[in-house]
């Protein structure tokens, strides 16, 4: 019998179905050696050698492992095909090879050890990968090591040092989360400095002419004879909907960029600059008002690609609401019940058979002319892994109600739609419209302008839908007179750089080349339990999508980039991944590389130890006295699960009391108490009253507020 070890029990049943009695199947739970908590574990003196310990927690999974590999001549490590599962399937060996709890060597018993790779949990992707068993890929090994030992240094040796200057002992700092929290704290900075713009857009609506059956009759409003055959297939209510673009040939519309610490910022507006203005332009428009150009072409939109890690997760994110770590979360459970190919990847390549398979798919489904085959060229330049995109395993099952494979929750099946509708339609025929623009002029040379289409073939739309309403316009010809119904002034005012929400920090994070795309749901989970950053609040009390930087966040932030300006910097973290790239490719090796950005990194820890004084944090006081000692004041603190109310004479008066956040409004049950804000376990908000127990009024809205 031979013995396959991977990581996930879910992984290790989802196999199970496809392996036969010949083989055994089990999984660690996870990593079974890691570095040691709460100790550097990384000997700086000796070229930076780890320090690995197995987890309390594994030992007596570690046990049965060694027990299990004893009666079994081969073993299969069937880890995720990346540095990660590289790492793991690694440590696996070494542990496995060696008896007792004290690891004295990193060889590995490479006769009975094999290791195999699969993307996709399927029969013949796992009968491929074990007729071509392999050995473990010692530069992936290597780069994941340099990463975990590089974040350790900066974690452990910066962080003790935030505890020490600003007085909190659980605050962290990370090569990667930093960057996030800067990207943050920037981005509000300049949306607080924004000078909002008053400007005013006109619109006119006009209505097409219906020429008199009476030949040569006079056409209402404009004054002129029409003598051209009445148009029958016109309605009598039909109009068009336009904005005044210039006048004499000057627009109106002017655009405006700014230098962001994250890019540029394009904004327009008007040279319309009040509601007197926008008045003294209507009342100056003259008739006639003519149909001056009437641009009519075809235009193609071709399908996206097919999904990367980044890209589901900024999609997913905007259409399904959910965070980062539960999308991640859904497509590990997607993918080790074998209905999507592996999750973690940059490539959007897909598999020969896959695209044969959705060939004939679409075209017994849709017809011939919806199929397309495409092939896709990766953007990044720090594409790393040779993964495909992420896909379903089986293009005929398009709702994971049709698969007997496993449980699924509604989450599950609405990130599996959103992945099916994106593989399918990157085969398929691009989408095409007719596209009308029309321009109307008046007598006295303003143009008013307005665009609209209308679907000819729907293409790849036939599967993905469309995002917006067809607009259709009156058919009108060049020439033409045209009335003047009424006119619209909309007042309007210039907008801020948008916050960053989720889907926009991945979306930053990547184009800059920060983190990789693994990376990207634990550094937006960390930033906010940190209290660095929230969710700003909606009107309605609920959290809304855009990150807004803590008190906390903006004191972090301005420590480190004064201190530790080179961490923080964009162009260097992206330098630093694909330097860890390069090691992946064995182009590189890894200790050079850590002590290349150690040696420098120590000197400015020693200097700002020695050197920089403790920063005094400012106080919020209450106005009251200790209700305890009666000497102290009431401070509110900032905790690592939020603020709170002390004694400002801690650690000799040690009075507490928790803040409750209270709106302007009494509880609608009891009528006595007050509405206050609070979380439940896993930190989601609702609100309640003061008087709890004694009344038990909860409700996830604001009371009032209308959902």
């Amino acid at each position: 019998m031979k013995l396959v070890l991977v990581e996930s029990p879910t992984k290790a049943r989802t196999l199970s179905r496809f392996l036969g009695k010949d083989y055994r199947i089990e999984a660690t739970y996870g990593h079974i050696r890691d570095l040691g908590k709460g100790e550097l574990s990384v000997d700086v003196e000796h070229n930076f050698q780890p320090k690995y310990v197995i987890p309390r927690d594994k030992a007596a999974r570690v046990k049965e492992l060694r027990g299990l590999v004893r009666s079994n001549q081969h073993v299969i490590l069937a880890t995720d095909p990346d540095r990660e599962g590289e790492a793991i399937a690694y440590h696996m060996a070494v542990i496995l090879s060696n008896k007792g709890a004290r690891i004295t060597s990193e060889k590995i018993d490479a006769d009975r050890f094999q290791r195999i790779t699969f993307h996709e949990i399927t029969d013949e992707a796992i009968n491929e990968a074990l007729k071509n068993p392999g050995t473990i890929n010692m530069p992936l090994v290597d780069a994941q090591q340099a990463r975990r030992v590089l974040d350790r240094l900066v974690g452990y040796e910066l962080s003790p040092l935030l505890w020490r200057k600003l007085s909190r002992r659980w605050l962290s700092a990370g090569r990667v989360q930093s960057v996030a929290v800067r990207l943050i704290v920037e981005r509000e900075r300049e949306v607080q400095k924004f000078e909002s713009q008053e400007f005013w857009e006109i619109e006119g609506e006009f209505s097409t002419v219906i020429p008199s059956r009476v030949e040569g009759s006079t056409s209402k409003g404009s004054g002129v004879k029409d003598s051209s055959p009445p148009k029958a297939d016109r309605n009598d209510n039909e109009s068009i909907k336009a904005k005044l673009v210039s006048k004499d040939g000057n627009k109106y519309e002017q655009s405006e960029t700014i230098v962001l610490f994250d890019g540029d910022y394009t904004f327009s507006k008007t040279s319309i600059t009040n509601k007197e203005a926008a008045e003294v332009i209507i009342s100056d428009l003259q008739t006639p008002f003519t149909v001056s150009a009437v641009d009519k072409k075809e235009i193609k939109r071709n399908p996206a690609p097919p999904y990367t890690t980044s890209t589901l997760q900024i999609d997913a994110g905007r259409r399904l609401g959910y965070t980062s770590k539960r999308i991640m979360q859904l497509a590990q459970g997607l993918y080790e019940e074998g209905v999507i190919t592996y999750h973690r990847t940059d490539s959007v390549n897909l598999a020969t058979k896959f695209l044969g398979a959705a060939k004939n798919y679409i075209e017994k489904t849709y017809g011939a002319e919806f199929a397309q085959y495409r092939t896709y060229a990766t953007k990044s330049k720090l594409a790393q892994e040779a993964h495909e995109a992420i896909r379903p395993t089986r293009v005929d099952v398009s709702n994971l109600n049709q698969s007997a494979n496993g449980k699924f929750r509604e989450e599950h099946a609405k990130l599996y739609d959103l992945i099916w509708k994106r593989a399918v339609a990157s085969q398929m025929a691009a989408a095409v419209f007719d596209s009308t623009t029309i321009t109307i002029t008046s007598g006295n040379n303003y143009l008013f302008e307005t665009q609209g289409s209308v679907i000819k073939f729907e293409g790849f739309l036939k599967v993905t839908g469309r995002d917006a309403e067809t607009i259709v316009l009156p058919e009108v010809t060049a020439g033409e007179t045209v009335n003047l119904s009424k006119t619209i002034h909309l007042q309007k005012f210039t907008s801020p750089p948008p916050r960053y929400s989720e889907a926009s920090l991945i979306k930053a994070l990547e184009e800059d080349g920060i983190g990789r795309p693994s990376t990207y749901a634990p550094t937006i989970s960390t930033i906010q339990e940190r209290l660095y950053v929230e969710k700003e609040a909606k009107e309605d009390g609920r959290k809304g999508r855009n990150f807004v930087p803590t008190d906390l966040g903006y004191l972090v932030n301005d420590f480190l980039v004064k201190y530790f300006s080179d961490i923080l910097d964009l162009p260097f973290t992206a330098t630093m991944e694909s330097a860890l790239d390069e090691i992946a490719d064995g182009k590189r090796e890894w200790q050079p590389l850590i002590a290349e950005f150690y040696r420098p990194f120590k000197e400015k820890l020693d200097y700002v130890q020695q050197k920089v004084e403790t920063i005094e944090v400012p106080v919020e006081k209450t106005g009251e006295k200790c209700p305890e000692c009666k000497e102290g004041d009431v401070i509110i603190k900032q905790g690592r699960f939020g603020k709170f109310m002390a004694c400002s004479r801690f650690p000799e008066c040690k009075y507490t009391k928790n803040i409750q956040e209270k709106i302007d409004m009494k509880c609608p049950k009891c009528t006595t108490g007050d509405v206050v804000i609070k979380n439940t376990k896993r930190k989601r908000r609702f609100f309640g009253c003061s008087r709890y127990p004694e009344c038990d009024f909860a409700s996830w809205t604001k009371p009032g507020v209308k959902t």
